[in-house]
């Protein structure tokens, strides 16, 4: 049993690695990422002003606002974004584990002890 549960582990190491570490998958995290990140930016907050300014304060103000979303949220969207997504495919094949560990250990349950009739 305990060679079975080393063997669960480890097999969840190799994927976790893989998942983090190919090619092929940083491509996918990528592209999710990246479209994760369009939808935010699109759902960004404006800011109403309650009383009208003046149109120079109006002017710096909105400034201000098409710089933030285009030039310093991006980077950062995408960087938090990228580690959401690969916390949650971590997340998946820690389930995944789980749910092996779970049917290794009902397995060596049922089998291993005789009936007690």
């Amino acid at each position: 049993m305990k060679t079975k549960l080393k063997n669960i582990l480890h097999r969840y190491k190799v994927e976790a690695f893989k998942a983090t570490h190919s090619r092929q998958s940083l491509e996918d995290v990528t592209k999710e990422c990246l479209d994760i990140s369009e939808n935010v930016l699109k759902n960004a907050y404006h800011y109403h002003f309650h009383r009208l300014p003046d149109a120079t304060r109006v002017e710096i103000i909105n400034m201000i606002n098409n710089y933030t979303l285009e030039a310093l949220l991006p980077p950062i969207i995408e960087k938090v974004m990228r580690r959401v997504v690969m916390l949650e495919r971590q997340h998946e094949l820690l389930l995944e584990t789980i749910t092996e560990i779970l049917e290794a250990l009902s397995e060596d349950e049922g089998g291993g002890k005789p009936s007690g009739t």
